[in-house]
């Protein structure tokens, strides 16, 4: 990482950051608070989705050029 871009720092750090929040939420067990099949399923979504935008933050961090990522 080029501790010289400040960007790069904040977007590695704000992705870690929601990854870890997403696991957090996903051991804490959030569906078992519930008895609705549909909330705990809203519950897995969000989490996943949640993960997903982590993994996104982080890529387009470490694209080579603007507008770019890591996919493709």
């Amino acid at each position: 990482m080029n501790v010289e871009d400040r960007l790069t720092a904040i977007g590695v750090g704000l992705g870690a950051f929601v990854i870890l929040a997403g696991l957090g939420t996903l051991l804490g067990l959030p569906w078992t608070t519930t008895e609705d099949t549909a909330a705990a399923a809203v519950q897995m979504i969000g989490i996943v989705v949640t993960i997903a935008i982590g993994v996104v933050l982080i890529a387009l961090t470490y694209a080579d050029e603007p507008g770019g990522s890591l996919f493709g």
